[in-house]
Parts: structure tokens; sequence; C-alpha cells
């Protein structure tokens, strides 16, 4: 059997994940059916291809199973209650007001818009490594929208579809540095915008620039970090999930860390930020659901 994991990073699926875990393809639920539909095809044509058999359960994901009958739906469905009830009730802490199923939300960073205007005409394409990017970008001008937009992951790239447009590119390693280095030759010799925070934490700008990228820097807003009266007590054992080095920051000053939390880091470039007696795992996918996938499924 092809391997999977492999399969949908080919595939660039945004709505769609792959849980290894469950061995299945769980499917966006508040995207678009129109959307999600085109991707369903393409990601049942491609498992019929590699002539791997499949169902769908109950909630509309892809269950990976070399049998289609009725005990084969009964025994998911059981699956599906017993997963659920196993894992409704853990501390897993998403430090944004983001829902992921299984997670709890701690909001500890806000942004803060520092640009009311800005002019994209001379640039031959746009970056973006954050959501929040594109949604500050898109609450000043319509102009981005007549330019190729390339986005570090799927999440970034759904964001850019929610505003009507389609990325010209979403990057396959997800990863600031790594990221540059598979946009040199894309956008070899012209001149890119990087639209994003005050704050840069990777080096993707000088990369781009010492490969015969012109890049600048357009920062359009910067994190604030939420800071409460009282410092907040989290139930031992509790799963935190960082999203970025911002995150890292306003969970240090609002908390004290105890030795049974253990970190969930949304990828390579925030796990950097640590401090050094966290115990850290990186997640399969730079997404908040493969974050919470990752904390279900930590060995105590």
């Amino acid at each position: 059997m092809k391997n999977l994991t492999k399969l949908f990073d080919n595939l660039k699926l945004l709505y769609y994940e792959y849980d290894k875990y469950q061995n299945k393809f769980v499917k966006d639920k508040d995207c678009d059916k129109n959307i999600s539909y085109k991707e369903f095809i393409k990601l049942t044509y491609e498992l019929s291809k590699n002539q791997i058999q499949f169902f769908i359960d109950e909630n509309g994901d892809l269950v990976i199973s070399p049998k289609d009958n009725f005990f084969e739906h009964l025994k998911q469905r059981v699956k599906n209650i017993n997963y659920d009830i196993k894992n409704r009730n853990k501390n897993i802490y998403i430090l944004s007001d983001k829902n992921i199923k299984y997670a709890k939300n701690l909001p500890l960073i806000n942004t803060k818009p520092i640009l009311d205007k800005v002019d994209l005409e001379n640039y031959d394409a746009l970056i973006f490594t954050s959501k929040n990017a594109v949604i500050h970008l898109n609450s000043i001008t319509n102009q981005w929208k007549k330019i190729p937009s390339y986005a570090i992951s799927t999440q970034t790239a759904k964001q850019i579809n929610k505003f009507g447009v389609k990325a010209t590119f979403v990057g396959k390693e997800k990863h600031g540095d790594e990221f540059a280095y598979e946009l040199i030759e894309l956008l070899a010799n012209k001149k890119v915008a990087y639209i994003g925070a005050k704050k840069i934490v990777s080096n993707l700008i000088d990369i781009l620039n010492e490969n015969n990228v012109s890049c600048e820097h357009i920062a359009l807003y910067e994190t604030i970090c939420i800071e409460y009266e009282k410092k907040i007590d989290l139930p031992n054992d509790s799963i935190i999930i960082f999203s970025s080095p911002s995150t890292i920051d306003a969970f240090f000053k609002n908390v004290n860390w105890k030795n049974s939390f253990r970190a969930i880091s949304i990828g390579k470039t925030t796990m950097k930020y640590f401090p050094e007696n966290v115990n850290v795992s990186v997640a399969d996918n730079t997404t908040l659901e493969s974050c919470v996938q990752k904390a279900l499924n930590l060995e105590k």
C-alpha cells in the first residue's frame, strides 16, 4: 500500500487532513460543500487509482479499510463513539479562539494593525506565512487579489480561498526557511512582497534576496500578548499547543509551567523558541488539527 502520509502531502489537500492514528482522511466540517466536493473527487480518484479501499463514515470522513460492508460501518461507528468518549474531556489547550474538536481555548495573543494603506502595484507576487497576514491585507485593499499569492501552508491557503482567491502555490515543507528555498526557482528575478507581522522569526527574506529574488517586507500588524491580572492555573498533565513563538512568550507570562505539562509545537521554527526544560513534540503537519491529533496520541 502506498504511504498515505506521502499521498496526502503530494495532493496538497486543503479541506481533508490525514489522521494516521485513526487511518482516515478527516473532512473539514466548516468548509463550503462545493469546495470540499472537488477535493473529495480528487482524493477518492487517487485512492482508487492506487487500489486503496475506503468507505465514508457517518461524519463524512474517508476511512481506509479493506472491506466496505454493513459490519465495517457499524464497527467504525462504535470506534468513533469510543474515540469521542475517550478524548472529549482531555485537557488540551489551544492558545487562540479557534475551535478544534477535543481542544479547549485559552486566548493569549491579539493582533494590532500598524498600516491602514499599502501600494502593491509594483510587485509580481505576494508571500504569506500566516492567515492573519491575509486577513489584515484584505481589510485595507482588494488590490492583492490580482497578484499571485504564495502560501506557506494549507491553513494560510484556506484563508486566501475564503476571500475568493486561489493560492498560486502552497508550500510542501511548511516551515519558514524551507519554504523560502521552495520559492527560489518559482520567483527567480521577480520583485515580491512578504506580507506579515512586524516581527519576523525566519530567514525567509534574506534567503530569497541572496538567491535572485527581490523580496521586501511589508509589516501590516504586530502581535500583542494578552496579560491576565492573575497567573492562570491549568490542571496537571495538561497538553498545550503552541502555534507561534508569540504564543510561547504569552504563555510563560500568564501561566506557571508544571513538570507534568507537555507541549505541542506546530512546526520546527516555533520549536526553536522553547525553554530547555519544556517537553516538546512537533505536530506531523502545520495545522492546529494536526497538533490536536498529536496531543490525543501522546504516550505518557
